[in-house]
């Protein structure tokens, strides 16, 4: 029998060594593949320099059956919307749950992950856009932030968000993966960009081609956990911690020291959020 390959372990998290100034700014961590080790999860994640982290909850009763999990954890805060994929769900009581949760919990910081998703073939385009819309109203009526989903639909997002009054509005466009064009569309509407792992993607080269025409003061970091792990733990479960490995691919990317974009995007989603 042959030998086997020594295969070299990925590098920690942690070992970047940077400061605790970065942001995670979208991931999912009340999901099913975080139940066993959340605790352990959060401790990587502030080892690994991650200052705050946005939990998204998919609809008002994931808020209401595991905010919990964050008790004694100041540095987890909230975003709450239906996504495009569940727009069955979004009824007016949702709606009127919805505006009551963020009536009651500070930690509520925008209306996300909401907008409309044509990979997928679960619900039709139309109602779609009517539930994207609804969401839009009350992020308005609540005066607070919107963060973006966004997947094979730009145009007809774009779209939407610009006849309902959302240039210059507070927006964030989560997973940004798309090319130069759609950065420069993004960026020109007033946007914010948030960057996943994919971009440490060997062959995404037009996702970091990109990066160069995003303004510094627009780009944030997330991780979109479990999803979207970024190399050197590609194929794995992804966590906050694993934000560092993005920020070190921009940094190459636009030639600059990766603590120098990690605080930068800390510092934007810290702005953003009003954390």
């Amino acid at each position: 029998m042959g030998k086997k390959k020594n295969s070299k372990p990925a590098r920690l998290p942690q070992s970047l060594a940077l400061p605790c100034t970065g942001v995670e700014s979208h991931a999912h961590l009340d999901l099913a593949p975080f139940s066993s080790d959340i605790q352990e999860v959060l401790e990587r994640a502030k080892e690994s320099g991650v200052r705050h982290i946005c939990n998204v909850f998919l609809g008002h009763d994931a808020w209401k059956k595991s905010r919990h999990l964050f008790d004694g954890h100041d540095e987890v805060f909230f975003i709450m919307g239906t996504h495009p994929s569940h727009v069955d769900q979004c009824t007016d009581a949702e709606l009127d749950a919805m505006r009551a949760a963020f009536a009651e919990d500070s930690r509520l910081r925008g209306v996300g992950e909401i907008g409309l998703d044509y990979y997928w073939d679960h619900f039709p385009r139309e109602a779609q856009k009517e539930i994207f819309i609804k969401q839009l109203h009350l992020a308005k009526e609540l005066d607070t932030r919107v963060i973006i989903h966004s997947r094979d639909a730009a145009e007809d997002t774009i779209t939407i968000l610009e006849a309902e009054g959302f240039v210059d509005y507070p927006v964030l466009w989560h997973c940004f993966g798309g090319n130069t064009e759609l950065a420069e569309r993004i960026v020109k509407n007033g946007w914010y960009l948030s960057i996943p792992g994919t971009v440490t993607y060997p062959k995404n080269e037009e996702a970091r081609e990109a990066l160069k025409v995003i303004p510094l003061d627009r780009m944030l970091v997330e991780t979109d956990s479990p999803y979207l792990t970024p190399v050197p733990y590609r194929g794995k479960r992804n966590e906050p911690a694993y934000t560092v490995f993005t920020a070190e691919c921009i940094a190459k990317e636009l030639g600059m020291e990766t603590e120098e974009i990690w605080t930068t995007c800390g510092n934007n989603a810290v702005r953003f959020f009003g954390l």
